[in-house]
């Protein structure tokens, strides 16, 4: 019965670790690290969350119509290790910022990873080297 329940124990544990494992992803297989944007828009909103931090800014297109562009960075506990804050990240929402970013490798429109945030006083984060 004990070895049983010790097989039972590890079984679970193996396929709660297989979950874990298969849900974690990287940069480079949803960014396309090879290609470079550079967005100007205004911080609309800030999701300090897990598995990653997500800005979302508005950018004004050359068409004149604003598009939302959602951003992914760091973890959160990366960024607070770093010394960082959501506030510290984010901005203020409706402050402009410059952000040097990755599109998304699978040409989902206006998914970016972000490397660099330019914020309008000039100061910077790097978030990501590339």
């Amino acid at each position: 019965m004990r070895h049983r329940l010790l097989g039972v124990a590890l079984t679970v544990a193996l396929l709660a670790a297989a979950s874990v494992v298969s849900a974690h992803h990287s940069v480079a297989g949803q960014f396309d690290e090879s290609q470079s944007v550079t967005l100007k828009g205004v911080i609309s909103k800030v999701d300090w969350v897990n598995p990653h931090i997500y800005l979302y800014i508005d950018v004004k297109g050359t068409d004149g119509q604003v598009v939302t562009w959602a951003l992914g960075t760091v973890p959160t506990a990366m960024a607070r290790r770093a010394g960082l804050t959501k506030e510290s990240i984010g901005g203020k929402v409706g402050e402009m910022v410059s952000i040097d970013c990755i599109p998304a490798r699978d040409g989902t429109k206006h998914l970016g990873w972000v490397n660099t945030i330019t914020y309008a006083d000039g100061h910077k984060i790097e978030l990501s080297r590339r």
